[in-house]
């Protein structure tokens, strides 16, 4: 009696990475916080040279909002909390916010 040899089918697993969901990381005007403070936040905690951080700063102060940058929510929601809480230091209402990218 020969030996039943049974196969099976190989069946391929396509694994499809996604890329991750981006966050958007907002800056909200206010009337309070210094606009050099402002400038300050935006160079230190997104890296941004003198002139780009005072024209974020300039549009979110005539337009009410600015999107800064866009990142993995993760490190959207890090550096938003960063640059809130520089601004709460130094008693500031300064705050950022994060959302997702359409």
């Amino acid at each position: 009696m020969a030996d039943k040899v049974i196969e099976k089918p190989r069946t391929k697993v396509a694994t499809k990475t996604e890329r991750p969901k981006l966050w958007k990381v907002i800056l909200l005007n206010d009337d309070y916080t210094p606009r050099e403070f402002v400038v300050q936040v935006l160079k230190a905690v997104f890296r941004m040279n003198e002139s780009h951080a005072y024209r974020v700063m300039m549009t979110a102060h005539q337009k009410g909002a600015c999107v800064i940058a866009v990142y993995t929510k993760d490190v959207a929601d890090t550096k938003a909390k960063e640059g809130t809480e520089l601004g709460k230091q130094k008693g500031y209402p300064l705050y950022f916010t994060t959302e997702p990218e359409e």
